[in-house]
């Protein structure tokens, strides 16, 4: 006899009782077997209704029910997924799966006791007009542990409010947790996760930060939010320093002698690891030969050790304005795996013989151990080669300036063919933060202006990157070797056909289906780069493609219009590259490469896992800026800045300042004396009794009125020529509280030129650029490693 529920029936226990029957069954049936009493008749009848409703059930006379016919046939065998489950502050959720293949939404009431960020397996109870919805069956997984949140006491019951509002709370702390006062932001781990959606986590308490509001307690705030713990675990940094600080001469047996070759590193000025080196000659007979030297980080990081659990469990390194976060301890990501100069590194190379044009030839991968000559730097190799004249001259470069100059010709050449084939090339706006080290106060937050010389140093490094990938690639697919691909398939139409209406708002024409084709998308791309709006194109035309993702199976990379591509050039800092290294040294080797199902099952949940935290690594970094951006603004309430409509939300718009470089939330009440309302069509904001209409790209001069550093937000309204020359009175007195303090920053908008006629200088939407074509620009310690991320 089934157990009298208690809770409102939910959805999944009606289709999986359905499911189980040929024939309908009476309502009064369905609530006897579901055990639902009778005061929840009414909610029972309700499900129904919503279930009859998008199709999922038929109803029968004499309120009879039976699943419908286009479910009776997968019925016995419904779709189970696994993934991770991503919970919205309403309490519904999705459960993400790989390849953008559609998540599966999951109603509150089949949760069970899952939290965010658990990864879950669910089963597809029913398909309608919002997609595949689903029912938890299982958590597999739970998310990290610590969370973050706001201290509270009421009596005798002391608890925390997440910051996270995807996780469920309150989050109840023991009786007698007397550490910290009501309030203050503390770190606690959860200890008792809960096994249905009644119950409520249980935490002990890790740490109190302090009262909110300071850089480093938001820091921390974000990191134990998505799960971030700086500090390796103890196993991991006892394995990494036993690895010893001098590779050891036994390591060499067995590899090829490379210390002949320079094989300098290039990297930023302040990077702390250097996981690549090149070098190229000409040949006699003409074309060149090119070596790509990655450093050999799977000598060191053996499978099923505590070094790789932990590096998987990362999957990537974080770049902070103030600081890294790396995928590996430090004894290895900045000593024994770094291609340091002057000292003996293990690595695995790939070298290429290319033609005259730069066509590969033909090409092999070697185990070997290489002594790099030289670590040069980007503005060092820009000057050497006389692409420009700013900074200072690199004596280590200047030495090297013949050779450097023909591994600018070959990525000339390499660059070239890739456009032709049909690669996409953006150039997305990407604030830097500067921030004070000693006070880890920003400084300022301006729109990164790379020196076009520069720029051209860093184009030499990542074409060299892309050829080393695309080459591992060939080389493991034609040995039928499992792998890790980097995956970015081809956009979805109904995003494409969005974006296409965007651009004929902005006066640029694109036929949706021209889209669908990488040759003639390219074609676009490089039609706008004269566009005034043309950063604004490229960002929302980055957010209508696909994410790329990490998968088992090779789909192409649409955005680099390639068929076969992965991530090999960075394994300090991904844990992909590390896994393809593993199966290249297998083959060289001459190992058995395992290709049971469960091996491949096993480098697909790792990849499952590394498109995760890539993602998660992607939200901390816009987090932090975000953050860094709220705490400048703080200061500068009631100066005006100019800047542009960068998106439109449901609560209004965002507005991107020129300077400081931030982004700015103009709610529809301030944006003047009318009623404003959004234009979801049109992707514009309309007044009612005007008809004015503000749409995306438009110059905009913003009041700062406030700032939110806990929700990293500011806010401000629209102003007005008038109120610009300081005839409103509010803003005479804001400006003159603010501009006194900085020196007269409400004078600089006006000096720039910049009003609302003005015309605007573009920028990115606060919530950030989706990863597509794998392009990933890093801030802080690692500033430049665009170039292995694709």
């Amino acid at each position: 006899m089934p157990m009298t529920v208690t809770n409102p029936p939910r959805r999944a226990a009606v289709i999986d009782l359905l499911s189980n029957v040929d024939h309908a069954i009476h309502v009064n049936e369905i609530a006897s077997k579901l055990g639902v009493s009778e005061t929840l008749l009414p909610a029972l009848s309700r499900v129904l209704d919503d279930l009859v409703f998008d199709g999922t059930v038929s109803p029968r006379s004499g309120q009879r029910f039976r699943l419908a016919k286009k479910e009776r046939g997968r019925d016995r065998e419904r779709e189970e997924v696994e993934g991770f489950l991503s919970v919205h502050p309403r309490g519904f959720g999705f459960v993400q799966r790989e390849r953008d293949i559609g998540d599966v939404f999951i109603p509150p009431e089949a949760m069970i006791g899952a939290l965010h960020g658990d990864r879950v397996r669910a089963r597809i109870i029913a398909r309608g007009a919002r997609g595949a919805e689903g029912s938890i069956l299982e958590v597999l997984e739970r998310r990290p542990a610590r969370i973050a949140g706001t201290l509270r006491r009421r009596g005798a019951g002391t608890w925390i409010e997440p910051d996270d509002s995807r996780l469920r709370g309150p989050i109840v702390l023991p009786a007698g947790a007397d550490a910290g006062a009501d309030g203050e932001v503390v770190i606690a781990d959860i200890v008792r996760f809960p096994e249905s959606p009644e119950e409520h986590a249980e935490a002990r308490l890790v740490e109190v930060l302090g009262p909110p509001g300071t850089p480093d307690v938001e820091v921390r705030k974000i990191l134990a939010v998505a799960g971030v713990i700086e500090e390796h675990p103890r196993g991991a940094s006892e394995e990494a320093k036993a690895c010893g600080v001098e590779v050891p001469a036994s390591a060499l047996e067995g590899r090829e002698d490379l210390t002949h070759l320079p094989l300098p590193t290039i990297d930023p000025e302040d990077a702390r690891d250097h996981d690549d080196a090149l070098w190229a000659e000409r040949l006699p007979e003409g074309g060149y030969r090119v070596w790509i030297a990655i450093a050999d980080v799977s000598h060191y990081v053996r499978p099923d050790t505590g070094l790789d659990g932990a590096a998987r469990d990362r999957g990537c390194s974080i770049y902070l304005p103030d600081r890294a976060i790396p995928m590996l301890p430090r004894e290895l990501s900045g000593n024994l795996c770094s291609l340091l100069p002057g000292v003996i590194r293990l690595c695995l190379c790939v070298q290429a013989d290319l033609d005259a044009s730069g066509v590969l030839v033909k090409s092999r991968i070697v185990e070997g151990f290489m002594r790099s000559q030289a670590k040069l730097t980007y503005e060092g190799v820009a000057r050497a080669l006389k692409l420009t004249t700013a900074g200072n001259l690199q004596p280590e470069a200047e030495a090297l300036h013949g050779e450097l100059a023909v591994l600018r010709e070959i990525s000339s050449l390499l660059r070239a063919s890739r456009m032709r084939r049909g690669a996409l090339d953006f150039d997305l706006p990407e604030a830097k933060i500067t921030v004070d080290q000693a006070t880890r106060m920003p400084v300022h937050a301006t729109k990164r202006a790379r020196d076009p010389g520069v720029a051209k140093a860093y184009q030499l490094v990542e074409e060299l990157m892309l050829l080393a990938n695309e080459t591992v690639a060939a080389f493991l697919v034609q040995h039928g070797a499992p792998t890790i691909f980097r995956d970015h398939a081809p956009p979805d139409p109904e995003k494409i056909a969005r974006f296409s209406a965007i651009c004929k708002k902005l006066g640029v024409e694109l036929d949706p289906d021209d889209a669908q084709e990488p040759k003639k998308l390219s074609a676009f791309v490089k039609k706008v780069k004269a566009h005034p709006n043309r950063a604004l194109i490229d960002t929302l035309l980055v957010r209508s493609l696909k994410q790329a993702v990490y998968d088992v199976q090779n789909v192409g990379h649409f955005g680099l219009a390639s068929d076969a591509y992965l991530h090999f050039t960075s394994p300090i800092r991904r844990y992909p590259d590390l896994v393809v290294h593993r199966g290249v040294r297998a083959i060289l080797r001459k190992q058995r490469v395992d290709s049971s199902d469960e091996a491949v099952e096993t480098m697909r949940k790792a990849a499952q896992v590394a498109s995760e935290r890539e993602r998660r690594a992607m939200q901390v970094e816009r987090d932090v800026v975000d953050l860094y951006g709220a705490i400048l603004m703080k200061e500068s309430i009631g100066d005006m800045f100019a800047g542009a409509v960068t998106a439109v939300v449901s609560s209004g718009i965002f507005v991107m300042l020129d300077d400081p470089f931030v982004s700015v939330l103009v709610k529809f009440e301030a944006l003047g004396d009318d009623a404003y309302e959004a234009d979801e069509e049109s992707f514009s904001v309309t007044g009612k009794r005007t008809g004015e209409r503000i749409t995306l790209g438009d110059p905009m001069m913003v009041q700062i009125e406030d700032v939110s550093i806990e929700r990293r937000m500011t806010f401000g309204r629209r102003v007005s020529v008038g109120a610009e020359r300081g005839e409103s009175k509010r803003g005479e007195q804001l400006g003159k509280k603010g501009g006194e303090k900085k020196g007269g920053r409400r004078a600089k908008g006006k000096a720039n030129g910049r009003s609302e006629a003005a015309g605007p200088k573009g920028g990115k939407e606060r919530p950030g650029a989706r990863d597509t074509s794998g392009s990933k620009k890093k801030s802080g310690a690692k500033r430049g490693k665009k170039k292995k991320s694709r």
